[in-house]
């Protein structure tokens, strides 16, 4: 097909996907062509697939525009941006049929490199570079330029939002900033030479971005723990989770700085390793701080003991998880929800803790901050659930809020006046029959500060012992605890179809996205269904009865063994029959287009009638 071939032409809804090399410098560039869309007020959603080496092998940028919003990964290119002749092949037969083929055309291609039914563009790039410029570095950074100012020609994006950017990214630096627009213009004329007018797939200045941000779920916590009083982090770097820790420095250098000393108010260290690293949180914690480290899954792997401790002594922390593939180094850079039962049941022996599941950056955010009060307030380990789409990928979201007035929730702290008062005092005595004891921090008083904290077996008053019967008190007062846990950790979402529904949905963070794009498919094939979205383990008491609800309820979810739908049976005793498992684990963010086949499939395997044919 050639680029004269009438078509439909496709406004702010479509897909371009970038295939480069890692280490070319094309990062910047396609997050360019990604926010130049967006300054015309067309939301995108943007995730970048890299590889964990340094340089030299394949990465891919995905750009979805979508005036309606949608911003989890669709399925399918509409145009290919095919900069890797290693991944050619494959590049191009991701190409939807119709769609757009854009490459570098110095070098002539045998035609059995293309497809019939896409049209090709083709534009001699190298070449352009080689004659304007001779220092090879600077043909390889322009050669990015070049081709993002071939693209908003081709696709009708305003040069001067693209030129602003280019002043803001290099701001600062300004001799960079002509060379720079004059690369851009280089591939805008180009294309004019080459094609002398745009292709079907257009942007068109729209208003639908409003007031929502972009930004990546890992910066998002680090706020989050800032504005929820954390003072002390302590981590090992560790993809894709280190940016959190560097984002909480960030943002603490800004707000946690003494403005007459210039002393940190804060403290970040950088362990020798995950184990050490949740040791000191559980440390600085168990003297009064707000403390937290930042790992993956091979982090929890390795802080399992300490874990253990933190649960059993009742000392307060918080661990984000930034889910990345496993089992072992696994898939290091890429993303699963593949964690759940790990740090659902961390440590040996019998063991149950708090997970929060945010959904996007806005609640990463949100959960963030909120994870402090519950880790103090429960005084257990908080586990807040990430993963790398979320974590390491800018997601346009509500701004972040937080309430003037705000008080942080430090849970049954007992102060030094109220132990001279001669208030009974037991480390471990449940006094209000949530499970939930009484602590001091370290030196609340000078005699009757008791403030020990034990990780064996003790008695309610944190004596030592051995004796069956104080083991088996200890440990019902810790389901008991964790019982209340589920009145009070965030409540699950739900979202219920037109009109009533045999069928239900239960699905959770990352997914959340491209599984309300999901269910307006589905929905449009004569099946409806009701949706509940997982903010929290422990479960709360409306998952059951939303269960009860459905002839049967699909589980989606991102690992290989349907880790939530196993916390699902185990603690709510769900018949398994009930729970219909959709599964996607290749390490890329889950498609609507994965989620509607699939369960399309099951319905189809379960035979069950669309609903607008039972009516007919």
């Amino acid at each position: 097909m050639n680029a004269d071939t009438p078509r439909n032409i496709r406004v702010n809804d479509f897909v371009v996907k970038f295939a480069n090399v890692n280490g070319s410098g094309s990062s910047s560039a396609n997050r360019l062509f990604a926010r130049s869309i967006l300054r015309m007020g067309v939301p995108v959603a943007s995730r970048n697939i890299f590889p964990s080496n340094i340089q030299g092998l394949p990465t891919w940028y995905e750009v979805r525009v979508s005036e309606a919003g949608h911003i989890g990964r669709r399925g399918g290119v509409d145009l290919m941006v095919a900069m890797n002749p290693q991944t050619w092949d494959k590049d191009v037969a991701e190409i939807d049929e119709g769609g757009y083929l854009f490459y570098d055309s110095t070098k002539p291609m045998p035609a059995s490199k293309f497809r019939e039914d896409i049209t090709v563009l083709g534009l001699p790039l190298t070449a352009i570079c080689n004659a304007r410029y001779s220092d090879p570095r600077q043909r390889q950074l322009f050669k990015n330029i070049i081709y993002v100012g071939a693209l908003a020609e081709l696709l009708g994006i305003e040069m001067a939002e693209v030129e602003k950017l280019i002043a803001e990214q290099f701001k600062g630096k300004d001799k960079l900033i002509p060379p720079n627009i004059e690369a851009l213009a280089l591939g805008r004329d180009a294309v004019r030479a080459e094609f002398g007018k745009g292709i079907d797939l257009r942007i068109h200045r729209a208003d639908a971005v409003g007031d929502r941000i972009f930004i990546e779920g890992n910066d998002a916590a680090g706020l989050g723990c800032v504005y929820g009083g954390a003072t002390v982090a302590a981590w090992y770097p560790i993809t894709p989770s280190t940016s959190l820790a560097e984002s909480f420095g960030k943002h603490s250098k800004r707000h946690r700085t003494d403005p007459v000393s210039g002393k940190a108010r804060y403290a970040i260290v950088q362990a020798e390793d995950e184990l050490a690293s949740i040791g000191m949180v559980i440390g600085a914690a168990w003297n009064g701080a707000r403390a937290f480290t930042a790992t993956a899954g091979p982090g929890i792997s390795l802080m399992q003991e300490f874990i253990g401790l933190a649960y059993f002594a009742e000392i307060p922390a918080v661990i984000f998880d930034v889910q990345r593939g496993g089992p072992s180094t696994g898939m290091p850079t890429r993303t699963q929800q593949s964690d759940l039962t790990i740090c659902a049941y961390a440590s040996h022996g019998d063991t149950k803790h708090v997970l929060l599941l945010p959904a996007d950056p806005h609640e990463c955010f949100e959960f963030a901050a909120t994870s402090f009060d519950l880790a103090d307030r429960l005084q257990t380990p908080i586990f807040v659930m990430l993963d790398l789409d979320m974590g390491m990928n800018e997601w346009l979201c509500e701004p972040l809020v937080w309430e003037e007035g705000r008080r942080y929730d430090r849970g049954k702290v007992v102060t030094a006046e109220e132990l001279e008062s001669g208030r009974e005092f037991g480390r471990y005595l449940d006094i209000d029959g949530d499970g939930i004891t009484q602590r001091t921090y370290p030196g609340t008083h000078p005699s009757r500060g008791a403030f020990f904290t034990r990780g064996t077996s003790k008695t309610r008053y944190a004596r030592y012992s051995e004796e069956g019967a104080d083991y088996v008190e200890n440990m019902q007062r810790l389901l008991r605890k964790f019982e209340t846990a589920r009145s009070i950790v965030p409540a699950p979402v739900r979202q219920n179809a037109d009109e009533p529904s045999p069928i239900g949905v239960i699905y959770y963070g990352s997914t959340t996205p491209a599984m309300h794009e999901a269910m307006a498919m589905i929905a449009d094939e004569g099946h409806p269904l009701d949706m509940l979205r997982l903010r929290a383990f422990p479960f709360h008491e409306s998952v059951s009865d939303f269960i009860a609800e459905h002839d049967f309820v699909f589980v989606v979810e991102q690992n290989r063994d349907g880790q939530l739908r196993t916390l699902l049976i185990n603690e709510l005793n769900v018949d398994p029959a009930r729970l219909v498992p959709v599964l996607h684990y290749d390490g890329t963010p889950i498609t609507a287009r994965f989620i509607t086949r699939a369960i399309g499939e099951h319905l189809a395997a379960l035979k069950v009638t669309p609903l607008r044919k039972q009516a007919s």
